[in-house]
C-alpha cells in the first residue's frame, strides 16, 4: 500500500507528530510512504523512509497526482492549511480531485487521518 504524506508549512510539525503517533502501522513491510519535498525531509528526519518528490510549490503535488491517477497511490493524507494563501492552489485541487476521480481516500486533517489509518 502506497501513503503520500503532504503537509504545508504551518501543519508539518503536525504531521511529523501524527507519524510518529502511528509509526508502528506506518512502518510495516507492505507500506510506502510517499512524499514531497520537505514533508518528506521532515519524516526522514523522524525516522521514516520516504520516497520523496519535489516540493509542493515546484510540482510534487502533480507528481504525486499523477500517481494517483496511474493507480499506483492508495491513500492520501494532505494536512492542508486552510489559512494560508498557496500559489499552487490549482495543484491542490487537482490532487483532491483526482483523489474523489479515482476513489482514493484522502484526509485533509489529522481527524480523518486518524481514521484512515485506523482502517489500514
Amino acid at each position: 500500500m502506497e501513503i503520500a504524506v503532504i503537509a504545508h508549512d504551518g501543519k508539518k510539525a503536525e504531521m511529523v507528530q501524527f507519524l510518529n503517533e502511528h509509526k508502528e502501522i506506518l512502518r510495516q513491510k507492505n507500506i510506502t510512504l510517499i512524499a514531497t519535498g520537505t514533508t518528506g525531509s521532515q519524516a526522514e528526519k523522524a525516522g521514516f523512509e520516504v520516497c520523496k518528490y519535489l516540493s509542493g510549490p515546484i510540482g510534487g503535488d502533480a507528481q504525486i497526482a499523477s500517481r494517483v491517477a496511474e493507480g499506483l497511490c492508495n491513500m492520501v493524507l494532505f494536512f492542508r492549511d486552510p489559512l494560508a494563501k498557496h500559489p499552487h492552489e490549482p495543484d491542490i485541487f487537482m490532487l483532491m480531485r483526482l483523489c474523489d476521480v479515482h476513489n482514493v481516500p484522502l484526509a485533509t486533517n489529522p481527524a480523518t487521518a486518524e481514521l484512515l489509518i485506523k482502517a489500514v
